[in-house]
């Protein structure tokens, strides 16, 4: 694994980034290294399209077409006496 350091990074560039980190629940750096890797657009082989994966395996394209049921309400009614 390779490693780089960043020169000359204005102050409010990194506290924006620090802020955004945070947010998601991740460190800077591994912030900072998931943008890198999205930019060399090295890692795009690795994401996976939920939707399209489960289109695959249940859509119309997998062969399974499921019939939805009727939604609603199968409670009976009470009345509690007052």
């Amino acid at each position: 694994m390779g490693s780089i350091t960043i020169r000359n990074l204005p102050d409010q560039s990194k506290e924006v980034l620090r802020v955004q980190a945070a947010k998601s629940g991740i460190s800077l750096e591994a912030y900072v290294r998931n943008i890198l890797e999205e930019a060399s657009g090295l890692d795009a082989d690795k994401k996976i399209n939920i939707l399209e994966l489960a289109q695959g395996y249940f859509g119309s394209r997998g062969g399974v077409n499921l019939e939805l049921p009727k939604r609603g309400s199968h409670r009976r009614s009470t009345h509690v006496a007052s």
